[in-house]
This record gives structure tokens, C-alpha cells and sequence, in this order.
């Protein structure tokens, strides 16, 4: 058997696949989206980490300038660095793109670089007067003491050891004192200041890698995304073709196979009872037609046998009608003369006289029984209908066959689905049928077994069953066993269950019959209910 499978309709797969594509689009869209906010995101960091890193370099060069050009240009300077300490403060609270773990760092190392330049602020203005106090105690060398006092924010600790060295300065003296921890200030400002540009040469690095990262990113899914949404569109088309053009090449060949004589089946895989594909449906249909064909020719073979066996039973009715009404006189006159000879010779014949007459009246009754069997199969007559009570008939039936034959031995049972049940029907016809079917259910259980009879009566017809636990048809008999002349027993003029089928047919019913050897034998009677 084909098989095939079966989920949705076309059209839904149409649908589908058109859904599918643009969905694949509407994703690609979003993510590309999602990427350009996401290197924007990255630029505008990178701009920010940029231009933190410009003004701390700023910031450097106005340090170093500041310490490089003396108490000239002290106040300028300082205000510059002033200035730029506070863009980078004001970037820091404000620029929501830099980590907050990086921003509490480098906040935290320009606190400390505030505090120690306002501390180197306040320490230079005190060694400038100090410087002037100085010049006015000893007049021999005010211009080198001037010298000194110019030039003692560069190199603070060098001024220290020529004041010391030159001027004979003490080492306790203020001014001593002042520039050693003064170069000790600067000393670590620079180092603080050099934290700060480290610290944003590096937030300036990853912002850099980051928005590289994006960028190739964005560059890999651009070159990833357009093939793999043509794969997808490909593979969905190739499915849904493969799929439909498939099962269609399969339709065609049964359709071909259909034309010579042959009817397979599309196996449909189907959801609520029936296909939801186009093609399935189609499928299903066909197989419905084939159904309906295969049951067309079955039911147009039965009828065929149906007419076949008819015409059968006709012919050799009218042959049975003749050669009945030839020998029935033959018959009669046979059987009445040799009772007149068996009443004439009475004792005083021999042995051998009294056997051949008495078998010569066994054998002319016998063919009596024949030849009346034949005429009553030959009439046919038509049933004349009248309310019959099953019940009834059936047990009066097989009460007046117990009266002529021994079926003590015999198990007879007999049930039904309601108290009563009756049928249209031709009383006299259907005892015969019950006493052949019950003869020969005895016959077939040599008198001892169990015959059961089962009645169902619904609305359209009346079902009666009648079971034997004889000895069985064997299977290559059951197809003749309705035949006239066809017998299974030493015994007999097989014209008992002719008969039978005549008579069920002529009421419009129809008579199965089922068997297995050595277990019993079932006939299912199917009568209408109503007139």
C-alpha cells in the first residue's frame, strides 16, 4: 500500500512559507537594527572615551606647562587645569556609556589629583613669599635668589640643595622644607596624572575594540543572513513542490493502474477524519471511488451469481416438474402393487421373498420422497404473507420433528432480545425452512450435541441465527451447499437446502451460512420486518 503524509492544506503551506520568508526578512531587518543602535551606541562611546582621553593629555599639558613656566604664569595655567578637571568631572557624571565600575576609578584618581594640586597650589604661593623674604634679609644676592624663586616649580628639590649649598641655608629652614615636600607633592601628581591617562588610553582601547566588534559583527551576519534566507526560501519551495508533484506522479500511476484492472489505495494520513491538503483530498476522493467501485463489482458478481444460480434453479425446476409428474404414476403403481404382493404372499413365502418385498417398498417410498421433494421445488409457489409469531413457529417446529425422530440426545436452546417477535410471512414455508435446517443440524451432530437458535429483531429486519455443534462443511462446500442435488451426506437429495434458499429469497430475505470442521455449523437468516 502508498503511503503518503499529510500536515496542512497547500494553500496554508503557501501562506506558510510566504510567513516564513517574511518573518526570516523581518528578523534580519531587526536585527540590523538592533546592530546600527548598537555601533551607534559604540561610536558614541568611543567619541566620548576619545575626547576624555584628548582632555586629560590637555589636562597633562597644562600640569606640565603650570610647573614648567613658574609663578609668572602659575594663575593661568592653574585656571587651565582647573577647567579641564572640571570637563572631565562633568563627562564622568554625565556620559551614561561608560561603565560605572570604570567611571568610580578614574573619578576616584581625579579626586585625589584635585586635592594634591590644590595642595602643590597652596604650597608654591607659600614658597613665593617665603622666596621674597629671603631676597629682603640678604641684598649680596638677590638676583640668584630671584633665580631660584622663578624657577623652583620645575626642579623644587634642586632649588633646595642650591639654597642649602649656595646661600648656606639651614636644612630645618622653611623655605628648605617647603620645596622637599613640594617635590614629594609633584612627585605624586604625576603619577596620579599619569593613572588618569592610562586609565583613558584604555577606556579609549576598549571602546575602539567594541566598536570593532560591532562592525565585524554586523559584517558577518550581512554576509550570513541574505544566503541563508535564499536557503530557507529554496528549501520551502523544493519541500511543498517535491511534496505536492510527488503524491500527484503517485495519483497517476494508480490511475493507470486503475485502467488495467487493478485497485490499490493512497494510504492518507488524515486529522479529525478526513485530509486537509488539497491533494490529500483529492486522494481521499479517489480512494472513495475505488471503494465504491470494488463494492459496485462485488455487488454486481453477487447478483451475477445470484442470476446465474436463478436461472439455474429454473431450469432445473421445469426439468425437476417433468420428471416428477413422469414418475410420480410409475412410482405410485410400483408401490401399490408390491403391497398387494407382500399382502398376497403373507407367511407362506419365503425368506428371500419378504426381504426383496419389503425393500422394494422401501426403495419406492424412498423415490416417492424424491420425486415429492422435486415437485415441491419445482412449484415454488409464492408465499402467502400474514403475521407470524416466531416464537412460536420455532418451538412448534422442533417439537413435531422430536415426535418423529429421536433428538433426546439433543440440546436444543433458543433465545431472543424481546418477548415477542413478529413477521410478515408464509407460516407454512417457514416451518419447512426450520425443519430442514433442524434435520440437518441432527443429522450433522449424529443426534447428540447442542442446536442453539438466536432471534434479533430490529426495525428493518428480523436476524435469526441457527448453530449446530456438528461436525462441519468442509470450506470447499460451502460455495454448492445452497445447490439443488448438491448433498454433503451419504444420504440424501440435496434439494433440502435448495428449498431453503428459495423459499428465504421469494420473502425478500437473504441466508449466509458459516462453518469449521470438527466445531459447527451457523446459518444467519436476514428476513424484512414489515409487510
Amino acid at each position: 500500500m502508498l503511503r503518503t503524509k499529510l500536515t496542512m492544506s497547500l494553500k496554508k503551506k503557501i501562506a506558510l512559507s510566504f510567513f516564513i520568508s517574511a518573518f526570516i526578512i523581518a528578523i534580519l531587518a531587526a536585527l540590523e537594527y538592533v546592530n546600527f543602535i548598537e555601533i551607534r551606541k559604540e561610536l558614541r562611546y568611543l567619541e566620548s572615551t576619545d575626547t576624555l582621553n584628548r582632555k586629560s593629555l590637555q589636562l597633562r599639558r597644562h600640569e606640565k606647562n603650570y610647573f614648567l613656566y613658574g609663578p609668572k604664569k602659575a594663575d593661568e595655567e592653574a585656571a587651565a587645569v582647573h577647567d579641564y578637571f572640571s570637563q572631565l568631572k562633568d563627562m564622568l557624571a554625565q556620559d551614561p556609556h561608560i561603565d560605572q565600575a570604570d567611571q568610580l576609578s578614574l573619578q576616584s584618581s581625579m579626586n585625589e589629583y584635585e586635592q594634591r594640586f590644590s595642595k602643590i597650589e597652596t604650597t608654591a604661593k607659600k614658597l613665593t613669599a617665603a622666596f621674597g623674604v629671603v631676597r629682603t634679609a640678604d641684598r649680596r644676592d638677590d638676583k640668584y635668589i630671584a633665580l631660584a624663586g622663578e624657577t623652583f616649580l620645575e626642579r623644587p628639590l634642586q632649588s633646595a640643595d642650591f639654597l642649602t649649598t649656595v646661600f648656606h641655608l639651614p636644612r630645618q629652614h622653611p623655605l628648605v622644607t617647603g620645596l622637599r615636600e613640594l617635590d614629594a607633592d609633584i612627585t605624586s601628581l604625576r603619577k596620579t596624572g599619569e593613572d588618569i591617562l592610562i586609565k583613558s588610553k584604555d577606556l579609549d582601547k576598549i571602546a575602539r575594540e567594541k566598536a570593532e566588534t560591532v562592525i565585524r559583527v554586523s559584517q558577518i551576519a550581512i554576509l550570513i543572513f541574505p544566503p541563508l534566507f535564499f536557503a530557507i526560501g529554496i528549501g520551502i519551495l523544493f519541500f511543498i513542490t517535491t511534496n505536492v508533484v510527488r503524491r500527484l506522479m503517485l495519483l497517476v500511476d494508480v490511475v493507470k493502474k486503475t485502467g488495467k484492472g487493478s485497485y490499490p489505495r493512497l494510504a492518507v494520513t488524515v486529522e479529525d477524519g478526513k485530509a486537509h491538503d488539497e491533494v490529500g483530498v483529492l486522494i481521499d476522493m479517489f480512494n472513495d471511488m475505488e471503494d465504491q467501485r470494488a463494492l459496485h463489482e462485488k455487488e454486481l458478481e453477487q447478483r451475477n451469481q445470484e442470476l446465474i444460480q436463478t436461472k439455474k434453479l429454473a431450469v432445473i425446476g421445469t426439468l425437476a416438474s417433468g420428471v416428477a409428474h413422469e414418475l410420480n404414476n410409475p412410482l405410485n403403481n410400483i408401490y401399490l402393487s408390491a403391497q398387494v404382493l407382500a399382502g398376497d404372499a403373507g407367511e407362506g413365502c419365503s425368506p428371500q421373498v419378504r426381504e426383496a418385498m419389503h425393500d422394494i417398498l422401501g426403495q419406492a417410498e424412498r423415490a416417492k420422497r424424491i420425486v415429492g421433494d422435486l415437485l415441491e421445488f419445482a412449484r415454488g409457489k409464492e408465499p402467502q404473507l400474514d403475521a407470524v409469531d416466531l416464537k412460536e413457529l420455532i418451538a412448534d417446529t422442533y417439537r413435531h420433528l422430536s415426535n418423529s425422530r429421536n433428538l433426546e440426545q439433543i440440546q436444543f436452546s433458543f433465545a431472543m432480545d424481546s418477548s415477542a417477535a413478529v413477521l410478515y410471512a408464509d407460516q407454512g414455508q417457514l416451518e419447512q425452512v426450520f425443519t430442514n435446517l433442524f434435520a440437518n443440524a441432527a443429522d450433522a451432530m449424529e443426534l447428540r450435541g447442542e442446536l442453539t437458535v438466536r432471534l434479533r429483531q430490529e426495525t428493518a429486519e428480523t436476524i435469526i441465527t441457527v448453530s449446530d455443534t456438528g461436525k462441519g462443511i468442509p470450506r470447499e462446500s460451502l460455495d454448492r451447499i445452497f445447490e439443488p442435488f448438491f448433498t454433503t451426506k451419504d444420504k440424501g437429495t440435496g434439494l433440502g437446502l435448495a428449498i431453503v434458499y428459495n423459499i428465504i429469497k421469494k420473502h425478500n430475505g437473504d441466508i449466509t451460512v458459516a462453518s469449521e470442521m470438527g466445531k459447527g455449523t451457523t446459518f444467519t437468516i436476514m428476513l424484512p420486518t414489515g409487510r
